[in-house]
């Protein structure tokens, strides 16, 4: 078999289960090896049953845990704690009859402290549990009313438990249907199936960089043998998403300067542009950075060569307004331009903002949106429209770049949040016209010397200054107990006519997990808020029209209060709304909240972010108090990297940037680098990798956009 074969060509693969597979994004058996583990459970240590941390306060009865009182009511019911209890058999279990099927029962009992364990279907255990004997008990401890209990947990002689401890277990992202032993065997199977033992990689950058060879990294990502294992292979492949990233990029960009502009666009002379009168009658005037930025894009419009260029613009800098003025110039010139965004609600929301400013003033350009959620009437009929209008602004999502989507005179495309979309993905729309100037637009703080290795094909603007009427953002950091002080605080600027976005980590009530979520938090939030103000929740797992009657009523300011998770993070522009309140805090990355905090101060009211950290961490504290210090993205973005350290390597990445799996631009940055600079390497003496000694190197990088390809036609 190859990497390319269909997952279920593996044995035990049905088609109901390869459905099941499907729904995680993985098609083929080099996609389940891809499918790396998104965090590693490690054995909890041996506790006496007396001794388990955070379960029990022996200074109260056994039916209290340890929180406030205040606590109690709300979280009590969530308490489930893992354990893994050392315990001398006093009594042998008891067996039962129970709904056709057989109950095992033990109780273990130090002092005061009780402990019911229970097992289904597994009476055997009556003569395995000897009394008198020694044995651990590894399982979730619960809370049923006064009485806690364990259910089916695993039992352990001290001695096995013992050699386990040091061993890392992966925990995947999981599907319906789908239980963690049937994938970690699903992946078990595809490492003996393929034959990773032939390594794309030369060896002397491997030896360079203390690079692990690939069929180790690859073993040692899904089953560690132990942490030092697992370090080594996350670096080689965390290496290899940048190195491959960045070959292809390189190479892509040598095609892109051979391709010379062949549209022909109004002469910057012209008298009547239409983005120069835009421009001249807006209520505000654009700030230095975004003409400056401006007129490097309408040059390269009139170039010689085919535009590439990023616009990089922290949160509320102004980027809409240029791509705007930019397909303006399109429009006027007789061609098509086309804004794809990252999510429907924002590209529903431009297109409404682009119908709003052409009827404003007054302009003659046909607009067409195009997202997966319409109706095929309304496809049927934006399909249509783009073959009407040569000089139509298509604005849509990834519908865009579907195989149905054809243009009829395409000149520039704008991908807005480059850090949703990949080189393949630009690519794709790229192709749909006749080598159409690129656009990217990205509100992600990176460092110049990190954007112009990330960007290498890209020409690089910034934008570095905001708006002037807009006053910067005032943020507070509070714990739990202010929370219905910061309720009060919303109820007046509810009273001034203001909205508001409350952020929750979770979309529902979720075992184990003791942070807020979005469909109970709304319910509570109606019943302290007014009846007057109107509370609403929204959430990634709604349908796509639903989500969009949401923004839109919020937008209307027919709903007050949205309770939300981070689906609002990117580019949604509510004026109205002032405040931004973010619960479990502590949970997002810092750059994840400076985004969710420019979704407020995008009018010319004082707006006001305030972060609720449900934890006594000092590191927790640390880093919430950076985005106190400064409204600066590129600041908050240096500061959270000083704070986890390029040694961080157990984190979950938090910079959610471009297609890597595991690196993280941040947290890996000197990995970045240095496989930046074995790409340049290669690039300057073999450009095409038409070399011999380039031959699997060649191979791997096409086989790679092949599947950037698919990822996107999927």
């Amino acid at each position: 078999m190859e990497k390319s074969s269909k997952i279920g060509e593996l044995k035990g693969i049905g088609a109901k289960t390869e459905q099941l597979f499907h729904n995680l994004g993985v098609y083929t058996i080099g996609d389940i090896l891809l499918h790396y583990p998104k965090d590693y459970d490690r054995m909890p240590p041996i506790t006496p049953l007396i001794e388990i941390p955070g379960l029990f306060d022996l200074k109260k009865k056994t039916d209290h845990l340890m929180y406030t009182e205040e606590e109690t009511s709300s979280t009590i019911k969530q308490t489930c704690i893992t354990a893994a209890i050392a315990a001398r058999i006093q009594k042998i279990p008891y067996v039962r009859a129970a709904k056709n099927m057989q109950v095992t029962s033990l109780t273990l009992q130090e002092q005061e402290v009780k402990v019911d364990l229970v097992w289904f279907r597994m009476p055997y255990l009556k003569n395995t549990l000897k009394s008198g004997e020694w044995f651990i008990f590894l399982g979730k401890i619960t809370r049923k009313g006064t009485i806690f209990h364990m259910e089916q947990p695993q039992v352990f002689s001290p001695e096995k438990y013992q050699s386990m401890q040091n061993c890392l277990w992966p925990c995947y992202a999981l599907t319906a249907g789908l239980g963690k032993n049937k994938l970690s065997q699903t992946i078990r199977q595809a490492l003996q199936t393929l034959d990773l033992s032939v390594d794309y990689l030369p060896e002397e950058i491997r030896e360079r960089h203390g690079l692990a060879e690939y069929n180790y990294a690859m073993e040692n990502i899904h089953f560690p043998e132990n942490e030092t294992a697992l370090e080594q292979a996350r670096k080689r492949l965390i290496f290899d998403e940048f190195f491959q990233f960045i070959l292809s990029a390189g190479m892509q960009k040598e095609q892109m300067e051979e391709i010379v502009n062949d549209f022909e666009f109004l002469s910057l002379d012209t008298e009547e542009l239409w983005a120069d009168q835009v421009m001249s009658n807006l209520p505000y005037e654009l700030t230095g950075a975004q003409k400056r930025t401006l007129l490097e894009i309408r040059k390269d419009l009139r170039g010689r060569k085919v535009m590439q260029r990023l616009v990089q613009g922290d949160v509320g800098s102004g980027k809409t307004i240029i791509a705007f003025l930019s397909m303006l110039d399109a429009a006027q010139s007789g061609y098509q331009s086309a804004l794809m965004a990252p999510t429907e609600v924002l590209a529903m929301q431009h297109y409404q903002n682009f119908t709003q400013m052409c009827e404003a003033f007054s302009l003659p350009v046909p607009l067409v949106l195009l997202t997966g959620s319409l109706t095929a009437k309304e496809k049927r009929r934006a399909y249509e429209r783009m073959q009407l209008y040569p000089n139509a602004m298509i604005v849509g999502t990834h519908a865009l770049i579907q195989e149905r989507a054809i243009y009829d005179n395409l000149a520039l495309v704008v991908t807005d949040e480059q850090h949703r979309f990949g080189v393949k993905q630009r690519e794709s729309l790229f192709l749909k016209g006749s080598q159409p100037h690129v656009l990217v637009m990205s509100a992600t703080p990176i460092p110049r010397t990190l954007a112009i290795i990330l960007y290498g094909d890209l020409d690089i603007s910034v934008i570095d200054e905001v708006p002037a009427k807009r006053l910067p953002v005032k943020s507070c950091v509070v714990g739990k107990k202010s929370r219905n002080t910061s309720y009060e605080f919303l109820k007046k600027e509810f009273a001034k006519g203001h909205q508001a976005y409350i952020i929750c980590p979770l979309v529902e009530d979720s075992e184990g997990l003791e942070a807020e979520n979005v469909t109970d938090y709304a319910e509570s939030l109606r019943a302290v808020l007014p009846p007057e103000i109107v509370v609403e929740s929204l959430h990634g797992k709604m349908k796509s029209g639903r989500k969009n009657l949401i923004m839109e009523q919020f937008a209307r300011n027919e709903i007050q209060a949205l309770v939300s998770t981070t689906v609002i993070e990117v580019g949604v522009n509510v004026p109205n709304a002032t405040v931004i309140m973010i619960e479990d805090a502590q949970r997002f990355g810092l750059a994840q909240l400076h985004q969710l905090r420019g979704r407020v101060g995008r009018g010319e009211d004082q707006s006001y972010c305030i972060m609720i950290n449900t934890t006594d961490s000092e590191k927790a504290k640390k880093r919430l108090e950076i985005l106190n210090q400064s409204n600066d993205g590129f600041f908050i973005a240096a500061e959270d990297l000083k704070l986890r350290g390029p040694g961080d390597f157990f984190g979950i990445r938090q910079s959610g940037l471009l297609e890597f799996r595991l690196g993280d631009i941040y947290q890996n940055a000197d990995l970045l680098k240095q496989a930046s600079q074995e790409a340049n390497l290669i690039l300057e003496e073999d450009r095409k990798l038409e070399a011999k000694e380039h031959r699997r190197l060649r191979e791997h990088i096409q086989s790679y956009l092949t599947e950037q390809a698919e990822i996107v036609n999927l």
